[in-house]
């Protein structure tokens, strides 16, 4: 007998922002200087249906109003699974603080395009910290959004699957190749 999987938080929703809720959409810098880089960003990524995961632990966080309290600072996201989750560009600046981020996931990602991905190349500590990124499914990403990738100098495995955007595949591939030679590259694009 088949045991059916426990549906993710937002899974099988369409994410619709109505004009009247945009205004709360924006980043909140007071939120950020109150609690934390880490509590404020893990607050936006799990309103907008993502998952985080702290150092530490191995179990990913799905419940906003489960949020772990403690002192500034003891949580410290290591991980972020944003399956489809309606993360945008908007609300990236909730990374700017985050120093310990290895993993980012992105995958069914409607709002994702080059920008977010540009965005997320030219954050400080992300050009640090990230070691691994999936990019699945998110069929507003170009060449142009891969390619800026490239100043994300640590990047140690970066997994491009189902991206019809992409249409210079070869092109992407040498140049993220020539400036981040340590780079493993996994593909799955036809």
């Amino acid at each position: 007998m088949a045991v059916a999987a426990k549906p993710r938080p937002g899974e099988g929703k369409v994410c619709f922002i109505s004009p009247r809720r945009r205004g709360r959409k924006r980043v909140d810098y007071e939120r950020i200087r109150a609690v934390g880089p880490d509590r404020a960003a893990s607050e936006w990524l799990l309103r907008c249906g993502a998952l985080v995961r702290y150092q530490g632990y191995q179990k990913w966080q799905q419940d906003y109003n489960g949020l772990p309290t403690g002192p500034l600072g003891k949580y410290r996201i290591e991980a972020i699974d944003a399956t489809d989750s309606c993360i945008m560009y908007r609300g990236f600046d909730y990374l700017d603080g985050l120093e310990h981020v290895t993993e980012i996931k992105l995958q069914k990602c409607i709002y994702i395009q080059d920008e977010c991905l540009q965005r997320l190349s030219e954050t400080k500590n992300l050009q640090k910290s990230l070691l691994q990124l999936k990019i699945i499914s998110c069929g507003n990403v170009t060449d142009k959004g891969i390619i800026a990738l490239h100043k994300l100098a640590n990047l140690e495995y970066l997994y491009l699957s189902d991206l019809p955007g992409i249409r210079k595949k070869e092109t992407t591939v040498h140049m993220l190749q020539q400036a981040l030679p340590n780079l493993e590259l996994e593909l799955d694009l036809e």
